[in-house]
């Protein structure tokens, strides 16, 4: 199938009501809190009803707030909250908002969380709901990665390709996102399973080679067709050579640039990997390059590493760009402090495995009669 084809959905509307509710008691909503439905012209309205009903069902008070403008993803950071009157107060008095665009990098975000307040970001099909819902094990998995990443000195990205990357870490937060928002001031993804990390200022150096397979998931979605070489001096971009997809990043951010001498497009962000077992990197191949399909998917399917350029204020810097590239890559060796954490895309470390639990699409009837 072509990139861009579109499939018929296969999940009948009527289960998401309930993996709402899984969801939501994963984020362990509680009687008495408020949640808080904060949704966009483009939400289905399916979700914005299971959201409500869900928190109800869970003894929750639940109201939406519908913005009157569509928050693009390929304008991160841009706030579109604090301009609206009495909205951020209204969020950071409540104890969950279920948000359907991404808040990372906006300013909103960082102040409901510092009053305490749990965000759950849902950005995908309903196809993908269930299977991406985190599996048992995932949260152990993901923060005891977030603990290697956290005290990280020294960080080494390699591929038989040339790939030669070297950063070091300790001056800003990592993130982890472990599919639940069940903690107070935690941000997470619905189909989460990854940990990042931001290098410090003026330390990323070497050569990153993109391979066909690769994949840019912001600001479009697409396999990568030929090879990009990319050469990385003081914690930037120095050149991106190769053919259609390096001229894509290329211009990209040269068009993101605030002025002429403005490299932070080209800085090197945030840096880790995925481990979610239920996500797969061939699904762009199955479902097609709608985004819808590929958010939480393409950076969170275990073993890739996630490449990233732009701006790194989520870790705790003050580099703010809209010039942004998130590139899963495949088959990666990655190198903490000397130690091997991952082999050519394959996790050393039997912390950070998590069982693949067969459900939704992936389920194998035949295989499940012998369980």
């Amino acid at each position: 199938m072509r990139q861009g084809a579109v499939r018929a959905q296969e999940l009948n509307s009527g289960r998401i009501p309930g993996l709402f509710k899984k969801q939501l008691e994963m984020c362990k909503v509680k009687p008495g809190e408020t949640v808080v439905v904060l949704s966009d012209l483009t939400v289905r309205d399916e979700y914005i009803n299971s959201a409500v009903v869900a928190a109800e069902d869970l003894g929750a008070h639940a109201y939406e707030i519908r913005l009157g403008t569509v928050p693009s993803w390929v304008r991160v950071g841009v706030d579109v909250i604090s301009e609206c009157k009495g909205a951020l107060e209204a969020l950071k008095a409540a104890d969950l908002i279920v948000v359907f665009h991404v808040p990372v990098w906006a300013e909103w975000m960082k102040h409901v969380l510092k009053a305490g307040g749990r965000i759950l970001l849902l950005h995908d099909a309903p196809d993908d709901l269930e299977e991406l819902m985190s599996p048992a094990g995932m949260k152990e998995a993901v923060l005891h990665s977030q603990n290697i990443l956290a005290n990280a000195k020294e960080a080494q990205l390699v591929r038989k390709d040339g790939t030669d990357l070297r950063w070091q870490g300790g001056q800003y937060r990592t993130f982890a996102l472990w599919g639940a928002a069940d903690e107070p001031g935690h941000f997470d993804l619905w189909g989460g399973g990854l940990v990042q990390m931001f290098p410090n200022d003026g330390t990323a150096h070497g050569r990153v080679v993109l391979q066909p397979g690769d994949m840019v998931i912001l600001p479009y979605c697409r396999y990568l067709v030929d090879p990009v070489d990319i050469r990385v001096e003081n914690g930037f971009m120095t050149s991106i050579e190769g053919g259609l997809d390096a001229k894509l990043i290329r211009d990209w951010l040269v068009d993101n640039k605030t002025s002429e001498d403005d490299m932070d497009p080209f800085a090197i962000s945030h840096l880790g990997w995925g481990l979610n077992p239920q996500a797969r990197w061939y699904w762009t191949g199955l479902y097609g390059d709608v985004p819808e399909r590929n958010r939480a998917n393409a950076r969170v399917f275990a073993g890739n590493f996630l490449f990233s350029c732009g701006p790194n204020t989520l870790g705790g810097g003050k580099r703010e760009t809209m010039g942004h590239c998130d590139i899963p890559m495949r088959d990666c060796t990655v190198i903490v402090d000397g130690k091997v954490i991952m082999d050519e895309g394959r996790f050393t470390d039997p912390k950070m495995i998590v069982k693949r639990e067969m459900r939704g699409r992936n389920a194998n009837p035949a295989a499940l009669r012998h369980v």
